[in-house]
């Protein structure tokens, strides 16, 4: 699947929780995908926790997730000392 079909998974709609960018079709947020992967949870476990969900919308959260750091400038949270 290219990065663009895997993109228009993604959805951002202001009456929609806020306007936070989601999976198309549903109120699950690339922000709530990306932080049950951070805790652990499975690719596998996920779609099968909801229904209806797939593979290629884990990887669409992923893909979004790097294409909207590959194009925004960070402040470090913490500064390394030499």
């Amino acid at each position: 699947m290219t990065d663009k079909a895997l993109l228009e998974r993604i959805t951002l709609n202001p009456k929609v929780l806020t306007g936070k960018p989601v999976i198309r079709g549903t109120r699950l947020s690339v922000e709530f995908i990306l932080g049950l992967l951070a805790h652990g949870a499975t690719t596998s476990e996920i779609v099968d926790e909801y229904k209806g969900l797939t593979i290629e919308d884990i990887q669409a959260c992923l893909l979004f997730a790097g294409e909207s750091l590959s194009r925004t400038e960070f402040m470090p949270l913490t500064v390394e000392m030499a």
